[in-house]
């Protein structure tokens, strides 16, 4: 169940990554448009700024399987792996799947009533809401399950990040 967690978070975060290219081509497209053409967009604003936001939060879950997440270890870099690895667990419990519980339920209820609504950006062009606020509650659904598959492989002192590439 673990590698399967990895596995797929791993998968999403390949696929999602190249959302990158795609917001930078349009912004490369866009000051083309403005500065040599004099033909200034009135989307790519709009839809970089989505892109961007689904950039951002889909890569949750990559980000913790591969320790990327930003952490403030000034107290902690000081112990032992072995007190390290016990702060972590209490973490875990304490801080992270409390919030990812908040995360997670209300992003679905802000997901379903932007579906509901049909909301739509506001501004010279309107781009649907709902797909980034869908991708919000998928994305709280991954980093949830990452973080759960990270919480046991601390209990089992394990590393299967290593066995899955």
């Amino acid at each position: 169940m673990l590698r399967l967690i990895d596995q797929v978070n791993e998968f999403i975060g390949r696929i999602v990554s190249w959302v990158a290219v795609l917001f930078a081509v349009i912004i490369i497209i866009d000051v083309v448009m403005r500065y040599f053409l004099h033909q200034p967009t009135r989307w790519a604003f709009d839809v970089s700024k989505q892109l961007y936001g689904f950039y951002f939060i889909m890569l949750g879950g990559y980000a913790l399987r591969h320790k990327a997440h930003v952490r403030v270890d000034l107290l902690i870099v000081h112990f032992s792996p072995t007190v390290r690895r016990w702060v972590e667990i209490l973490g875990y419990p304490l801080f992270f799947f409390p919030f990812l519980w908040v995360l997670t339920t209300r992003s679905y209820d802000f997901a379903l009533r932007s579906w509901n609504q049909g909301e739509l950006t506001y501004g010279a062009v309107q781009l649907p809401v709902y797909p980034l606020k869908m991708a919000m509650f998928v994305a709280a659904l991954l980093l949830f399950a990452q973080g759960i598959a990270e919480f046991i492989k601390l209990i089992l002192n394990k590393d299967v990040a290593s066995d899955v590439s």
